[in-house]
């Protein structure tokens, strides 16, 4: 089970030394494009980025930290089959905004603070975007979280306060926030990849349909638990994946032939 969907996962502190590093990944995807998925490995990705120093690092520990900071956020596996399924839907996406929203999805499934800070306290500054993007605010939501999240206790004040600034950073590489100094949300448009990421990674995790379809998760990308349905049936209208419902029988269909 991905981390962000386990209630059990420890909260990371991560994004205290690095942002999301969504462009060295765009980087990285962008150098294997041309390449079929079956010729893209763990190895030919790590290659990439220790070897021929594809994101430009100094020395060659800032390319084994470069490569070791990617894989925590990204998992970077071609035998992992979240990230192949990731890999297949980057391929699948038709605008960069999607490409970033998609990238989004698998950074939360990958971390259970980005998880929750997503769809509690992200979701309802997106609903009403724009809305401010503090880190004082982010601050104070992670140390609320002290009781459920005694792992927390042990980080820094100094480790607290980078985390929420960079996740701010973060929101907005993806698309999800405006401004440098000052940050305001974006509110998401409905994409077709990103969708279809959290419903085979709810899949993978072992929740039947029934349940994909009032997964809190869906809060990440501003869609409500009681507008998944409504959200499923326009994309099967737009012909980005197949859905149909009549009471609790379910027919949903995401794979590569949709």
């Amino acid at each position: 089970m991905p981390p962000g969907l386990d209630a059990t996962a420890p909260f990371s502190s991560r994004l205290s030394a690095r942002s999301a590093l969504y462009t060295e990944l765009h980087i990285l995807l962008n150098a294997i494009e041309a390449e079929p998925p079956a010729a893209t490995s763990r190895a030919g990705l790590r290659a990439l980025v220790v070897r021929d120093n594809l994101l430009a690092r100094g020395s060659a520990s800032a390319r084994a930290k470069a490569w070791t900071e990617l894989t925590a956020r990204y998992r970077l596996d071609t035998e992992d089959p979240l990230f192949v399924a990731f890999l297949a839907e980057w391929r699948r996406c038709s605008s960069e905004a999607e490409r970033a929203l998609l990238a989004y999805v698998l950074f939360a499934l990958n971390d259970r603070l980005v998880m929750v800070l997503g769809v509690d306290w992200l979701f309802p500054l997106l609903r009403r975007a724009p809305a401010d993007v503090r880190a004082v605010d982010v601050l104070a939501f992670i140390q609320r979280a002290r009781a459920e999240h005694p792992e927390i206790g042990g980080w820094s004040e100094a480790t607290c306060l980078a985390v929420a600034q960079k996740y701010g950073s973060s929101i907005r590489d993806f698309g999800l926030a405006s401004g440098i100094k000052f940050k305001a949300t974006v509110r998401p448009a409905l994409y077709g990849a990103p969708v279809r990421l959290l419903v085979k990674a709810l899949r993978l995790a072992g929740l039947p349909l029934l349940d994909v379809v009032r997964a809190p998760a869906f809060r990440l990308l501003g869609v409500d638990t009681t507008e998944v349905i409504d959200a499923l049936g326009e994309l099967n209208r737009e012909g980005a994946l197949r859905f149909r419902m009549q009471a609790d029988v379910i027919e949903l269909d995401v794979t590569e032939s949709t």
